[in-house]
């Protein structure tokens, strides 16, 4: 299938709310990850959203070019042609983007997709983050409000923060304290700004005591609970069962439970980046120290030039990283949900 079109993925959207299920979200970095997100998906017959961020984009251009848009155009343009050849749907997204890069990433993408949509193309991407959490609500939704106006104009959905991811993600930082739990008050204030799909469509990720990083079950305390009850606010007010259409950030080492409860009050997609990265990376060092004689020339011998191709533990990554690709679908309930069936 090709890159999801702008109705696709409204589709795709409307779909996961309505079915109580959410799309995995998988940052990549290289054509080896995107590779491998695109063949997890495919196995799991689920549609999906790739995603970089801005240390991703950087990577992308090349490690002495580090230039955003550069990687983020041509992760586009790879991601379109190879995508072709899958049979789910694949919307790409730019990740977490801070104040002091939206004039550096995501409003020149706006703009590239904005001169694209007017010569009858389809957008460079589907969808892009504004990441407000480190300034205060009210210029966190004066700034989306700007930029919801610029990608409606693109045929491009907006993501927002409203709340605080805590941990570290390419050097955003999110402190560990009350601010990882969006309050109803912060609820109906977006909607006050942004409305509820009449100005631009977007979704929201309101923390609910996410952290980016690793750690084990239990060592932070997700509350799912506060989705709902924001959700029950903004429903009441304005006559509409689950308004809002939600992203869950820093999810690793969550309980099942957790995540479907999450699901349930209207999460439709979910960021997956450290579980990915491990099951990308794991099989490249079991390969490297079960063939260290002939990934390594020892001892003045020549090795082994099929144990240090690049292809052969690339190969061993990409069925890493797609088994959780396929794993991160089963528990998003999105496993055989493909439009394309």
């Amino acid at each position: 299938m090709p890159i999801a079109s702008p109705e696709v993925y409204a589709e795709m959207l409307d779909r996961a709310k309505a079915g109580a299920f959410a799309y995995p979200a998988i940052n990549v970095t290289s054509s080896q990850t995107l590779n491998a997100a695109l063949r997890g998906f495919a196995e799991a017959e689920s549609d999906g959203i790739v995603q970089v961020s801005t240390g991703g984009a950087e990577y992308l251009s090349g490690p002495t070019v580090k230039d955003m848009v550069t990687g983020s155009v041509a992760f586009a343009a790879y991601a379109a042609e190879v995508a072709k050849n899958y049979p789910v749907n694949i919307a790409l997204h730019t990740d977490h983007c801070p104040k002091n890069k939206l004039d550096g990433f995501v409003r020149p993408l706006l703009a590239i997709s904005k001169d694209r949509v007017a010569r009858g193309e389809a957008p460079l991407f589907q969808s892009h983050m504004w990441d407000g959490s480190a300034v205060p609500l009210d210029e966190n939704l004066q700034i989306a409000e700007e930029l919801l106006a610029e990608a409606a104009a693109a045929h491009v959905v907006l993501e927002i923060e409203v709340g605080v991811v805590g941990g570290e993600e390419d050097g955003i930082v999110g402190a560990i304290d009350e601010k990882l739990y969006t309050t109803v008050e912060d609820g109906m204030a977006t909607v006050a700004a942004l409305g509820l799909g009449e100005k631009g469509r977007y979704i929201a990720a309101l923390t609910f005591g996410n952290v980016h990083g690793v750690y084990k079950p239990g060592n932070v305390k997700l509350r799912p609970e506060i989705l709902k009850e924001i959700q029950d606010a903004i429903g009441a007010k304005y006559g509409k069962e689950k308004p809002l259409d939600l992203v869950f950030h820093g999810g690793s080492g969550s309980l099942l439970s957790e995540i479907r409860s999450a699901l349930d009050y209207g999460v439709v997609k979910m960021n997956i980046d450290t579980d990915t990265q491990y099951a990308f990376t794991r099989p490249v060092a079991a390969h490297m120290f079960s063939k260290y004689d002939g990934v390594l020339k020892i001892d003045g011998e020549v090795g082994d030039k099929k144990s240090y191709d690049p292809r052969a533990w690339g190969k061993a990554a990409e069925e890493g990283m797609g088994k959780r690709v396929v794993e991160a679908c089963e528990h998003l309930r999105s496993t055989g949900t493909t439009l394309s069936k």
